[in-house]
């Protein structure tokens, strides 16, 4: 067993990359070693800014030999075939065997393969890893790169290193010959370095200024940065995605502590941090009261002789141009009103179908009105005004000089800026935060205002998004849709809003121009699946059509515009549904029983679904729960069978006593039922259901329900799809796996 080390040396290897190229290095090694037989105990992969480094421990010296056997042709084939079976296998007719196959007498080629040597193997391996590396992007150098069938690397390839034990496999590529030597830092060693073997690779390497090991330059970053900031009292503020950038960009990471001038502390903290961050790869610095302090850490490459102070200073000079640059912005855009930049977003296409960024902050000022004016949902505390300018002022920082330097400051800006114009809290408030949450584990806003704007900007962006034909599809989601529908969800539920989704809907189709649900109409390449409606949104022969009625003014109203109409908020409450099994996975609902409430159609209050799904899942994990469950799929496959029930058939006169057990219970939990789901009162509605789990089991336990009487078993099938219509009540139970 032996130790096998690789070092790839180059120029700077972007910071960003290199997470990567470690996990395609020790991928690439491990197939093309297993291809031929090998594999090492384990394997460790570095990188620093200037190479790429392997070392497999415990390599086998040597694959094992090997024999194949291939069958080939029968004895009595054509000289022609059992020749072309020699040379296809590399063998002699004379080195055949002949074995019985079915009685026939059968040429079989028996290959002996000795096993070959560990170094031979890394010399074939490595070059072709090389070769087809997968970078994200990679480039041609030199007189050679006049060629396509050049060699390929991140940045010019300058070294390798290839050792097994102490001896070096030799091979070439690119020119570039394998060895045993390598280099230091680029400014603290001079001369080459000569590897004995894996064991003193990174020793050799840490006397010459190079800490190949990414994860312990992480830990002197994470650590000495602290720490710079401790030493005069503050607190760094915790960038981990900095720390390994940093560690990314040097070999000899050295955090130093700097300052900027304490009148920039004006501008925005946010402003400060991202302009630190983004442009210099900065950490900043808070006080004990985790307050921005005018302090900041930088990473050298380097242990400078005056203990970094020269570095410190040319880093202050240039963070200090940025900041420059940042508060020119800031003040730049304060003497222009929200108002004037608003104006300005009629020159911003939002999509080629939908008009521009003004109409669509038209429609959310409209949509978000609407909200805060009814009643009971929770919204109607905001005020209308303050939630008219809010909605037609959250996105005039987009023009901002600011936002279109650092588009990650969306709304936050905008917050800011109306705070300077001493616009009421709750509007500044609401401009700031109406694109939360962007994400799992983002803050869900509660203020009435700041809720009323951010949802109707995910409103908006859903329903119209869907008639425009821009839904999402596979992994391609440009619009950030999914993400749009996960926050309109979190805001739903996260703040009990009572909200009539497909009322929603509807409104916000109507803010859009007249004629896209003909348009939507004439676009669906496959015919209306109306049976798709009803499952989701009911059957449009008993409610939908009074959901979806004539204020909805088409520019050619007709039947088919109506039903293109259905068919949209089926699917966006269907896409909902997938959205909403994916937000409350992490809360342990379990996605099949949202699929049972869906199932029944008409149910787009999402509060009221996620508290009857609740119930449920309570429901269905008890005894009498589970073996309702049986009682109703045992029912349901007798049911099918049967085509055709008629669930009125008259009781006859010798009715058994578990069949009038059954049916007096049936005419208590239907009524128990269907009065706690008017009260939305889930919980007593299970109960309800859970008093046929006796019955029921009586039921089949004793009675023949295809009995030979065509009566009697035209009443007990008709108990049978009343206890199903029962049980349908809460929720469709064929859903529910288990």
């Amino acid at each position: 067993m032996t130790d096998f080390l690789l070092e790839l040396r180059s120029e700077e290897i972007p910071a960003r990359m290199q997470a990567k190229a470690r996990a395609d290095l020790e991928k690439l090694f491990v197939q093309h070693l297993a291809d031929a037989g090998l594999a090492a105990a384990d394997i460790v992969v570095y990188s620093t800014p200037r190479r790429l480094a392997l070392i497999a421990h415990d390599l086998p010296d040597a694959t094992q030999p090997v024999r194949d056997e291939a069958k080939g042709p029968p004895q009595s084939a054509p000289d022609q075939a059992v020749d072309g079976f020699c040379r296809k296998q590399g063998v002699e007719r004379a080195d055949l065997q002949l074995r019985d196959v079915k009685g026939r007498p059968t040429y079989f080629a028996v290959i002996d393969r000795p096993g070959r040597a560990a170094r031979d193997v890394l010399a074939e391996a490595i070059p072709a890893i090389i070769g087809n590396f997968p970078w994200p992007k990679s480039q041609r150098w030199g007189d050679a790169s006049v060629s396509t069938e050049s060699l390929k690397w991140v940045r010019p390839l300058s070294g390798i290193v290839a050792l097994l034990g102490n001896e070096v496999v030799a091979f070439e590529i690119g020119g570039i010959k394998s060895g045993n030597v390598t280099t230091g830092h680029r400014f603290h060693h001079q001369g080459d370095i000569v590897i004995g073997d894996a064991d003193d690779y990174a020793a050799k390497l840490h006397d010459a200024y190079v800490i190949v090991d990414h994860e312990e330059r992480e830990g002197i970053i994470r650590e000495g940065a602290a720490k710079a900031a401790a030493h005069i009292s503050l607190a760094l503020v915790e960038d981990e995605g900095l720390v390994i950038e940093n560690a990314g960009l040097t070999e000899w990471p050295v955090p130093l502590l700097g300052r900027f001038d304490e009148s920039f502390l004006d501008v925005p903290p946010e402003v400060i941090q991202l302009t630190a961050r983004v442009n210099q790869k900065y950490f900043v610095v808070n006080d004990e009261d985790g307050n921005l302090t005018n302090a900041f850490v930088c990473t050298a490459n380097i242990d400078a002789h005056d203990h970094g102070k020269a570095i410190v200073a040319g880093n202050e000079k240039v963070l200090a141009a940025r900041l420059a640059d940042a508060k020119f912005f800031w003040e730049l855009d304060q003497k222009t009103t929200l108002e004037e930049h608003n104006e300005k977003l009629k020159d911003i296409v939002f999509h080629e179908k939908l008009g521009t960024v003004a109409d669509k902050v038209e429609r959310v000022a409209k949509l978000a009105e609407w909200l805060v004016s009814l009643e009971g949902n929770g919204l109607h505390h905001a005020d209308p005004e303050q939630t008219r300018l809010a909605a037609r002022l959250c996105k005039a920082d987009l023009v901002t000089e600011m936002v279109g330097e650092f588009p990650e400051l969306q709304g936050l800006m905008g917050g800011y800026y109306a705070e300077k114009e001493g616009l009421a809290p709750e509007v500044a408030n609401a401009i700031r935060d109406h694109y939360k949450p962007v994400g799992q584990g983002d803050d869900v806003p509660t203020d009435p205002v700041t809720v009323a704007v951010s949802l109707a900007d995910k409103l908006d962006t859903v329903t119209v998004m869907f008639m425009a034909h821009q839904k999402p599809t596979g992994s391609k989601d440009p619009f950030a849709v999914r993400r749009a529908a996960l926050g309109l969800i979190s805001l739903i539920t996260a703040n009990g809003l009572k909200l009539n989704l497909i009322e929603a809907f509807k409104l916000t189709a109507k803010l859009v121009q007249n004629d896209y649900f003909e348009q939507y109409r004439k676009e669906k390449s496959k015919p209306y699946k109306m049976g798709f409606v009803e499952a989701i949104i009911g059957s449009p022969k008993r409610d939908v059509l009074e959901k979806i009625d004539a204020d909805i003014s088409f520019s050619k109203t007709s039947q088919e515009n109506l039903q293109a109409a259905i068919l949209l908020y089926a699917e966006l409450l269907a896409f909902l549904a997938d959205r909403l099994k994916v937000q409350q996975k992490e809360a342990g609902v379990r996605h099949d029983l949202i699929d049972a409430v869906f199932a029944l159609g008409g149910e787009d209050d999402l509060v009221r679904l996620l508290a009857r799904v609740k119930a449920l899942q309570a429901f269905v994990e008890t005894d009498n729960g589970t073996n309702l469950l049986s009682g109703y799929k045992r029912a349901a496959n007798i049911l099918k069978q049967a085509g055709d029930i008629d669930s009125a058939a008259p009781a006859p006169a010798d009715m058994a006593d578990e069949e009038s057990a059954l049916l007096h219970a049936l005419d208590a939990a239907e009524a128990t039922a269907t009065e706690a789901i008017e009260a939305e009162d889930f919980e007593r509605a299970m109960a309800a259901l859970a008093s046929l789990r006796a019955p029921i089991d009586a039921f089949f336990d004793n009675v023949m329900v295809n009995d030979e009487d065509a009566a009697k078993r035209a009443f007990r099938l008709g108990l049978l799809a009343r206890f199903r219509d029962a049980v349908h009540k809460v929720a469709d139970f064929s859903k529910i796996e288990g």
